[in-house]
């Protein structure tokens, strides 16, 4: 094998994203990439967070790609004297999406609010009102929630009648029509 195949694989082999840092011209933030060391994202949306599921590599480089297209085509990278935020930045970053498909991406454009989070919807400019300063901080608020009780901005996690999680109002007692169990805390 040649040195530089050798080399490109040994890459990627530690740092899943390699082909999406190409792709979008930046690297990933050091969060996003230490998570994609651990999983591929998820390949259906399941409410594994409060308010998102996350994105595989690939499905960041689909996301990225599409809303550059589309923000080209519609001055979409513009903000509007309406707005605070552009729909869409270059050095916005998709890690994961609602239910409804919007993108909750993290903002790597240099100065003191690079690494938060915020939202990327299908209209209006990006929404960073009450983001989290970074993927860490909210990894963090979520793995405090699974361990000492609580909630993650108003949200608790429950367990839904087939035993999937949920994310829900405190004292939610049903979804659908089914009864929710609070998760159990303090497993490690």
């Amino acid at each position: 094998m040649a040195p530089d195949r050798f080399l490109a694989g040994d890459a990627h082999a530690r740092r899943p994203g390699v082909a999406a840092e190409q792709t979008l011209g930046i690297l990933l933030p050091g969060d996003l990439a230490d998570s994609l060391r651990c999983h591929n994202g998820l390949s259906t949306w399941v409410t594994l967070l409060p308010e998102q599921s996350p994105l595989s590599v690939s499905a960041i480089v689909d996301r990225w790609q599409t809303c550059m297209d589309i923000a080209t085509e519609t001055d979409g990278l513009t903000t509007r004297p309406w707005d605070d935020e552009p729909w869409w930045h270059p050095l916005w970053v998709p890690w994961a999406e609602s239910a409804d498909g919007g993108a909750q991406v993290i903002d790597q454009r240099p100065g003191p609010n690079e690494g938060r989070l915020g939202w990327a919807g299908h209209g209006g400019g990006g929404d960073f009102t009450d983001s989290w300063p970074g993927l860490a901080e909210l990894l963090h608020a979520v793995a405090r929630a699974f361990h000492c009780g609580g909630g993650v901005r108003g949200l608790h996690p429950y367990l839904t009648a087939q035993g999937e999680l949920w994310w829900d109002e405190e004292d939610c007692h049903e979804l659908d029509g089914q009864p929710l169990t609070p998760a159990p805390i303090g497993l490690s």
